[in-house]
């Protein structure tokens, strides 16, 4: 690939993430609301966040709950989240003994109580380890929130607030994904920050 070639792909992905942006500020604020608003009675109760994905999503999962349990913006006390994809031994333990499919389910099985929040990454919507973990999260009576894209797939129906992200580009999701995360936590600070430490 030449430079005018380089350049032109930059600006093409750069201007497209920035539409996609857009749409999403506009059609998925509500939800976007609505799931933080989840997260911080969760974290009001002394409850617990649960984030959880695969690949890319994974690295999100992790991102999310370190912003949490650091700090994001404003100076706060931490706040409880894990994320379900970073402890090698446990994930290689169940998808050994139970399956692959297993690895966030019995993880929830685990550590969720009535009142924490799972919140699943998917940009397909229909990875199948992270159903389970809904599935479990559901029994167990957490509150849950899907991130995905495209139309949503299984996930967009089985979680209790639903972000889709409306593009087929994983990494474009990705992108999205990360954003809304970073909203997450800017919307929660407002209610954790330093004023409000214990």
């Amino acid at each position: 690939m030449n430079k005018q070639q380089a350049m032109e792909l930059i600006s093409a992905s750069l201007r497209e993430g920035a539409e996609l942006r857009t749409v999403v500020a506009r059609d998925c604020s509500t939800a976007i609301f609505e799931a933080a608003d989840l997260i911080t009675m969760c974290l009001r109760a002394d409850g617990k966040l649960l984030f959880f994905g695969n690949g890319g999503s994974a690295a999100d999962a992790q991102h999310l709950a370190a912003e949490f349990v650091g700090r994001f913006v404003r100076e706060r006390a931490g706040l409880p989240a894990i994320a379900l994809t970073t402890d090698s031994s446990i994930l290689t333990a169940v998808g050994n003994d139970y399956g692959f499919d297993q690895i966030f389910a019995r993880q929830i099985q685990a550590l969720g109580r009535p009142g924490d929040v799972a919140i699943a990454i998917s940009t397909s919507g229909n990875s199948l380890n992270v159903l389970e973990g809904v599935k479990e999260a559901r029994k167990r009576k957490l509150k849950t929130i899907g991130l995905t894209g495209k139309d949503g797939g299984l996930l967009a129906q089985q979680t209790d607030v639903a972000i889709m992200v409306p593009s087929t580009s994983t990494a474009r999701i990705q992108e999205c994904h990360i954003a809304i995360g970073h909203l997450f936590c800017e919307l929660v600070d407002g209610d954790f920050s330093e004023s409000k430490l214990s």
